[in-house]
């Protein structure tokens, strides 16, 4: 209770850990501080012999420099792909899409947020003579991640520029269709570039609290508002009122149900922290193909590290980073998509939530390489299956 008091009084956001329950000595706490709470919120730490380091000083200029958009074109080129959209903007590329690539994309609409935003899924197919089996990725289930949507959108335009033409992304769509939620919470995604840039949870109502939002990756039904999640509507960790009682959670969850015999392989995108993690982060039971997906995610951050020069930390996520129970990641395997991972992508704390446009492609293509990773390991195990 003293944690939240203080994060509210002082107007200051916990970046990491996600929750005051895993703040312990010696451990290292990123903060986000709003300008008029700094000079009291530094003299209390050096009050209390707590070492900090001023990592951001003009978060506004920062902010400023990432909604600043020269084109909302997809026509314009690559440019458009490194730069960070509105939810505006991503609904328009969406639909431009689908006109541009009517031979290989579908856009499926599978629900609505619960300020009656439509949740739109991509479909990429590449050979179209057989049914294939199918992967799934979803990004902005946390509002202020925009580096999340973002690979989703280089996602697609490197899979339609490239197929054909690069046997790895050819030999994905060719055995297996691609589900593309870019933007899987766009009523928070929408107020944090309105109105808050730092919020994290939907905007839903919450019964007998002023406070609105669920976290929606608390809000799947995996050990569901256990240790490590909220059962405050005021906290940024808050489970929800039940397992699935959000709107975009349930047409996750319910698409997922109606394909669980075609999707394979499942993939959430996050940041920060450069994390490559596999189930479960619910509790710290090992799953049992966890040496198999453990050497799927070491060989994706090893690529990543040889080709890029930098390091993704690898593991079971409750064990590498902390408890979160009511993920979609464990949720997902617990369906029956033994291959389920959740990809943090960068930085690791030098930004933050507030990682520069200059860093899309890099971090884009660091995501896209461990996708290509995980994706064929699928699809050579499912082949090896066949009779």
């Amino acid at each position: 209770m003293f944690c939240s008091v203080f994060f509210f009084f002082f107007q200051t956001e916990l970046w990491q850990p996600a929750s005051p329950i895993y703040i312990t000595t010696n451990s290292e706490v990123h903060l986000y501080i709003r300008s008029t709470s700094v000079e009291f919120v530094t003299e209390l730490l050096r009050k209390h012999g707590i070492t900090y380091r001023m990592l951001l000083e003009n978060t506004p200029a920062l902010i400023e420099m990432q909604i600043k958009n020269d084109t909302s074109d997809p026509r314009s080129g690559g440019v458009f792909y490194e730069r960070y959209h509105s939810l505006e903007d991503i609904y328009y590329w969406i639909n431009k899409t689908k006109q541009d690539h009517s031979d290989m994309v579908k856009v499926i609409l599978i629900g609505s947020s619960s300020e009656k935003r439509p949740l739109y899924v991509l479909k990429l197919s590449g050979r179209r003579d057989e049914v294939k089996r199918a992967m799934w990725i979803d990004c902005g289930i946390h509002a202020r991640e925009w580096i999340s949507p973002a690979f989703c959108m280089w996602f697609v335009k490197y899979a339609l520029a490239f197929y054909n033409q690069n046997t790895e992304i050819t030999e994905i769509l060719n055995n297996m269709d691609v589900y593309i939620l870019t933007v899987m919470n766009p009523d928070g995604y929408k107020y944090t570039w309105t109105t808050d840039r730092m919020w994290r949870k939907n905007r839903s109502n919450n019964k007998d609290s002023d406070c609105l939002g669920a976290d929606l990756n608390r809000n799947f039904d995996a050990n569901w508002c256990t240790k490590g999640a909220s059962d405050n509507p005021c906290d940024p960790t808050y489970c929800g009122q039940f397992p699935e009682s959000e709107l975009e959670t349930q047409a996750v969850a319910r698409f997922l149900r109606s394909h669980k015999d075609t999707v394979k392989l499942y993939l959430s995108i996050h940041s920060y922290s450069q994390m490559l993690l596999f189930p479960y982060s619910c509790s710290y039971d090992e799953i049992p193909n966890h040496n198999e997906l453990f050497e799927v995610v070491k060989e994706a951050s090893a690529k990543i590290r040889r080709y890029y020069r930098n390091n993704y930390k690898y593991g079971p996520g409750a064990k590498t980073i902390y408890l979160a129970p009511g993920g979609s990641d464990d949720w997902a395997y617990n369906l029956g998509i033994k291959y389920s991972f959740t990809f943090e992508l960068q930085d690791r704390g030098r930004y933050g939530f507030l990682l520069p446009p200059s860093f899309i492609p890099q971090a884009c293509n660091e995501a896209l390489l461990a996708t290509k990773v995980t994706a064929l390991h699928v699809i050579k195990k499912l082949n090896e299956e066949l009779p």
